[in-house]
């Protein structure tokens, strides 16, 4: 039996234990199957329905396959359904939609069902919670949805051979089949099936239910874990306790660069329950018995560094991304005539757009529990992948993995790699090296120094040429940024800074110059304007109009650690990009939104611009606003949209803000949002989660920003790293939802925060002709902006 299967909390919910208790089976037997119910007799020979799938489809050996039915659902006796799921609930609700999901396919009620997710002895592979793919992986034709549209058609051709019924008269529901003509003619799910394997394969031909007779999904769920968060009791990875488990505290460089030449371990000896000083290559840590004496120990103890490799000049970065080489060069699109097109236009506008390296800043530092016992670990963990996660741990500490268990337990809130998996690398490492559970708790400045990998610094340049009446005739964009690790993933530990210390390499960089022409379109990073055609051989794919194009894109190796932050380089694109179109409608005198619509030939991006301009009673005018004030506070509004990575996720907004022209600050009033994610599967989750990335957004656009010195990051505090304070004036927000059932599910957790930048920069400048291009917006920023602007004038 797996020796934590007892402990608190439990590899199996409550909930999860208490269905299995229901059915008959034990935690033992339950797991010694891997994460289906072991029994002597199975369904099979019983359903002959569900067609063959082929060959195993994704996920890593030892995974639950995913084309088979068992590894996304089980029934008990008493008809309760569990249901299992590689996306992790980080906060933004896909639990809930999932457990939506699987009531409304299996036709039973929200309170039947329990969801286990993210737990690599129990749930199949499904790579990383990332990317806005969680809802369109699940809840589409394959996986989740489809294994419980399998697990209808299945009950009820076995309620038909039950009941002596075709199967065309029997009807599913509440957790019963019964006879249409007779509904007391009726046997239960777990009559049927309750303690057994189905044994079959996930059917891609089994009939989804249509959304016109959807009564769980497409309604407001309440959120199962909510009472326990809003009463303290919900228990995250922070709160996990094992058995004799010490606490290990993490020693970083000083420097960015610096490596390792002596550790004095003498220096801690006899404190107080200091039990173990670990070192790896370049990692150090220590293990002790409470977290302050860890604390006290790390401090004390003596390491000797060599000199660091030393930081580019912050106040120059942006000119180090253009300047340095060598480079790895992309063409996004490419029409090959758009010099030709800029030299033959009547006006040619250009602009560039700034963006930093911003952190995650998860209000609670990054938690994680590890027990490494000779070649077997078990770890506690909030990463976002935890198969990924036991492949490369099982790499950094010498293990098979399938000896790795990775459990996920909800840890601080994060869309990207914040210091989950660095955290788990740190326990994983010093248990190891002392034999014993060991939680690690980041401190506050390694959380924001060295625990998470940055999202990207950009430097984007826009040109664009103009006919006689103002319409958009070429555009060019060239962009410019640098990356250094990613998401470990299954086999690069190195990305992250643990890895790297321990003596990983991150991901190589791969120079490439100059760009190769673009073989297919492709729109993932937002690099293509939403405004050009998209036609890359011979085929236009793109949501504009504009027929020359050219998007080329530069990379350089960074000096800092970087990975995906919620909507990575999308944000940054779109920022550039819908700035620059509000910057061409000025230009020609237009209005911001018609001149928008006159450039976008695609239905589903038109549709939110528009709906996000009749929502925010948009009046039709050009920017700047006629007759603005130059001192005091002016008003203004602005705008901006997106067809998030192309097609996953549509999205506008309009902005209201106030700009106090005397000190700089800017106060965003109100906020007017359109979304199009697909069929809403749940309205009050997905309103959640564009209000939610509203906000984050503006925190993003006013604030945040990482800085460093000669040879370290100096933003490592709230002081410091300048996220939105407690008590900020949170601006009225108002939600146009687009439901599209005929449609396939789409992302939702990006949209909205990918706009957020541009459409607060276009107010700005609507209220003041001010034109800001370099985020965050911060009051120094703005009334230099504005200074400028009065001497243009």
């Amino acid at each position: 039996m797996n020796k934590h299967a007892d402990v608190v909390p439990n590899t199996l919910t409550e909930e999860a234990a208490a269905a299995l208790s229901r059915a008959g089976f034990s935690r033992r037997s339950f797991l010694a199957g891997a994460g289906a119910l072991v029994v002597s007799f199975s369904m099979r020979g019983a359903l002959q329905t569900a067609a063959a799938q082929g060959a195993f489809e994704g996920g890593t050996a030892g995974s639950p396959p995913l084309n088979q039915l068992d590894s996304w659902l089980a029934i008990a006796a008493d008809g309760g359904v569990t249901a299992y799921a590689g996306k992790s609930e980080l906060g933004q609700g896909i639990s809930t939609a999932q457990i939506q999901l699987v009531a409304e396919e299996l036709c039973v009620p929200f309170d039947r069902v329990k969801l286990i997710y993210s737990d690599t002895a129990l749930t199949p592979d499904q790579g990383i919670t990332s990317g806005s793919q969680s809802h369109p992986t699940n809840f589409n034709h394959k996986n989740l949805a489809q294994a419980a549209a399998t697990a209808r058609e299945a009950l009820v051709e076995l309620a038909a051979m039950r009941l002596g019924v075709p199967k065309e008269q029997l009807v599913p529901a509440n957790g019963v089949v019964s006879t249409k003509s007779d509904p007391s003619k009726k046997v239960g799910y777990g009559e049927l099936v309750g303690g057994k394997k189905f044994e079959i394969k996930v059917d891609p031909n089994a009939k989804r239910k249509p959304a016109s007779e959807w009564t769980v999904l497409g309604t407001p769920a309440r959120r199962p874990d909510l009472p326990e968060l809003v009463t303290g009791q919900f228990e995250f990875v922070h709160n996990v306790r094992l058995p004799g488990m010490l606490h290990g505290r993490v020693v970083r460089p000083p420097a960015v660069g610096a490596t390792v030449v002596n550790v004095d371990e003498s220096s801690v000896q006899g404190m107080p329950g200091v039990a173990k000083v670990v070192v790896k290559k370049n990692f150090v840590g220590v293990v002790a018995e409470k977290p302050w004496q860890a604390i006290q120990a790390a401090n004390k103890l003596k390491v000797t560094w060599s000199a660091g490799t030393g930081m580019p000049n912050h106040a120059d970065f942006y000119n180090y991304l253009r300047t340095q080489q060598p480079t790895r060069d992309t063409l996004l699109v490419n029409s090959n005539d758009v010099d030709q097109k800029l030299a033959q236009a009547a006006t040619v506008v250009k602009a560039t757009y700034y963006y930093p390296n911003q952190m995650h800043g998860s209000l609670g530092t990054s938690c994680a529990v590890a027990d490494v016992q000779g070649d077997k670990a078990t770890i506690y963990s909030p990463t976002q992948g935890v198969w990924p996660l036991r492949a490369s741990a099982a790499t950094l500490l010498g293990l098979k993995p399938e000896n790795v268990h990775v459990i996920f337990r909800r840890g601080s809130g994060c869309y990207g790699l914040n210091g989950a998996d660095t955290v788990s690398y740190d326990a994983a490492l010093l248990s190891q090296g002392v034999g014993k559970p060991v939680r690690v708790q980041l401190s506050r400045k390694d959380e924001m120094a060295w625990g998470e990998n940055y999202g990207f610094a950009f430097v984007m340049d826009e040109r664009a040429g103009l006919d006689a009446q103002g319409n958009i005739v070429a555009w060019d964009h060239e962009s410019w940024s640098a990356n250094l690790g990613n998401r470990p993933g299954y086999t690069t530990p190195g990305n992250v800074i643990t890895g790297t210390l321990a003596g990983f390499a991150p991901e190589p960089f791969m120079a490439r110059s100059p760009a190769p022409e673009p073989r297919a379109y492709t729109n993932n990073s937002n690099g293509v304007p939403s405004y050009v055609a998209g036609n890359v051989g011979g085929k236009a794919e793109g949501t504009g109009t504009v027929k020359s194009e050219r998007s080329l894109t530069h990379n350089i190796p960074s000096p800092l650690f970087t990975a995906p932050l919620r909507s990575p380089a999308r944000l940054q694109n779109t920022f550039a990009h819908e700035s620059f179109i509000d910057e061409l409608a000025a230009r020609a005198k237009a209005d911001p939104v018609e001149y928008r619509l006159r450039h976008l030939s695609e239905e589903r991006l038109i549709a939110v611009v528009k709906e996000a301009a009749t929502l925010a009673k948009w009046e039709t005018r050009p920017s700047p606003k006629p007759q603005n004030r130059r001192s005091g506070i002016a008003t203004g509004r602005g705008f901006s949209c997106v067809a998030y990575e192309g097609e996953n996720g549509w999205a506008a907004m309009a902005a209201e803000v106030e700009v106090n022209q005397d000190t700089g600050k800017v106060t965003v009033k109100k906020i007017f949002f359109s979304n199009d994610s697909g069929p809403i599967s749940n309205p009050d989750g997905l309103r959640n989660q564009i209000e939610g990335g509203a906000l984050q957004g503006l925190s993003r656009a006013m604030g945040e920003e990482v800085t460093w010195d000669e040879q370290k990051v100096t933003s490592v505090d709230w002081q410091t790293y300048h996220s939105l304070p407690l008590g900020f004036a949170v601006p009225e927000i108002q939600v146009k939802l687009i439901n599209r059932t005929d449609e396939s599910a789409t992302g939702a957790g990006e949209t909205s925060i990918t706009i957020v930048a541009a459409a607060i920069a276009n107010a700005i400048f609507d209220a003041t002709g001010a034109r800001i291009r370099q985020a965050p917006f911060t009051p120094e920023r703005v009334k230099a902006a504005l200074s400028q602007s009065v001497s243009k004038a």
